[in-house]
């Protein structure tokens, strides 16, 4: 290789990485170069170098894209939360179904495999309902932010622009409590400071809205105070926690969650059902957009009324809650002991009856359903980015459900995944992208998988 660090040299974009960065080859040789769209003439920089790729730096264009769009705020560069904020919101989604076709075809091995259009949003802003923002101290003042891409440093943000306007609000109040009353924010080199992270959840049907206080030591010096204060001044609040963390590692959450205000839950609602959504829950941070996700998955589904199915990963409880009306029964499996008792809860919510909760890891609880001879009509399984354990879908291939709607937020391991479904016999029949998150290169991913050998 001929390319040193600081090498300039002038390249055409040919693809775009997994993360969003644009592919420039130097005779042979890939850099991955930030805020490039396919088919741009760029100059750039060679700034970080491997054996078999690096990192360059974009100098300048040369050749503009017709998909390039004036970017909203460069601190979303900086920090990673708007990779994509210079595409045009279209070609955003064509990236995307890009990306979901080449994952399949890449690491699945299918071929010629049809990927639908991505489903887009009609105002791609401001759309999440959650935000987990770091507290560090710069210059002696406490300051909320995100970390520049690649680095420990923090980037002072008022204006995600992505997030909820009322949320990027709740969080300059909170900070400017913690700054009245001199609160001391997390020092990682050191392991001193009391506050970590402010987490802000809100209801996009309610606009009730949770506060979590992540803290490096038990107790915030003048907590009631200052617990008083951040309540009085935000009237959407109605759940004030604080979670204990005094890991050194960078796991934001900690095991203990106190209550300090309010409820220990917020609700919001999703097609029209209610939900209470607690510190530790996982619930889809773009609402409106899950809806449209979980609407497909049932038409994919194409319920009759006779059907038992099972919601393995099952959480809260809301697949088999807004699938309650229109089948027979639901299993539910989650191996969170919190997670079930309020997908428990939830259920009552919303007078359903018809689901029945297992906490077991979802592999176990699977091959004992496969040893008692249960089947399933149809199983939805919507798992973390990591995907399906093997061995559990050895035991779903065992169990033989007739249908799979399988909800993925990572179009590798769901393609990872259904190439052995396919071997177990399986046919993927559909697959259809849907943008939950505007101005990143994230994807998630409705795909409907039938069993050919009934």
């Amino acid at each position: 290789m001929t390319l040193k660090k600081n090498d300039h040299f002038i390249g055409i974009v040919e693809d775009l990485t997994s993360d969003g960065m644009g592919v420039v080859k130097k005779d042979g040789f890939p850099l991955f170069v930030d805020g490039t769209i396919i088919g741009e003439e760029v100059e750039v920089r060679a700034i970080f170098l491997k054996k078999n790729f690096g990192y360059g730096r974009l100098i300048k264009i040369l050749k503009e894209s017709p998909h390039r769009v004036e970017v909203r705020d460069d601190i979303g560069r900086q920090i990673g939360t708007m990779t994509y904020q210079h595409m045009a919101y279209s070609e955003q989604l064509r990236m995307k179904q890009k990306f979901v076709k080449d994952s399949f075809e890449r690491i699945g091995k299918f071929e010629n495999i049809e990927v639908e259009s991505v489903i887009g949003m009609e105002n791609p802003w401001e759309y999440r309902n959650k935000a987990q923002i770091p507290v560090r101290e710069i210059h002696g003042q406490l300051e909320t932010g995100f970390f520049r891409k690649g680095s420990n440093d923090l980037v002072p943000v008022e204006n995600f622009h992505i997030q909820q306007k009322e949320i990027d609000e709740a969080i300059i109040v909170v900070r400017d409590i913690l700054r009245e009353y001199n609160i001391k924010a997390y020092n990682p080199k050191n392991h001193t400071g009391t506050i970590r992270h402010i987490i802000v959840k809100r209801g996009f049907y309610t606009g009730e809205m949770m506060i979590v206080l992540v803290l490096n030591e038990n107790k915030i010096p003048k907590e009631e105070e200052i617990v008083e204060k951040i309540h009085q001044s935000l009237p959407e609040v109605v759940s004030i926690m604080k979670n204990i963390n005094k890991s050194k590692g960078n796991r934001i959450l900690g095991r203990k969650n106190i209550n300090l205000w309010g409820k220990t839950t917020y609700q919001d609602e999703i097609l029209g059902k209610k939900f209470e959504i607690s510190t530790d829950s996982f619930f889809q941070v773009n609402t409106e957009m899950a809806e449209k996700l979980y609407s497909k998955a049932f038409e994919f589904a194409e319920f009759k009324g006779h059907e038992t199915i099972l919601d393995a990963y099952s959480g809260i409880g809301m697949i088999g809650i807004l699938a309650s009306e229109y089948v027979n029964k639901t299993l539910g499996v989650d191996i969170v002991p919190e997670s079930i008792e309020q997908a428990k809860e939830n259920g009552q919510l919303n007078n359903v009856s018809n689901i029945e909760y297992f906490c077991e890891d979802a592999t176990k609880q699977l091959k004992k359903w496969k040893d008692q001879g249960q089947s399933f009509d149809i199983t939805f399984v919507d798992p973390p980015k990591k995907g399906l354990d093997r061995k559990f879908v050895d035991h779903l291939i065992e169990v033989g459900s007739k249908k799979i709607v399988y909800i993925s937020c990572n179009p590798a391991t769901l393609a990872r995944d259904c190439k052995i479904l396919n071997e177990g016999g399986y046919e993927i029949e559909k697959i259809q992208p849907v943008d939950l998150f505007p101005q990143t290169p994230h994807v998630e991913c409705v795909t409907l998988l039938k069993r050919t050998n009934i």
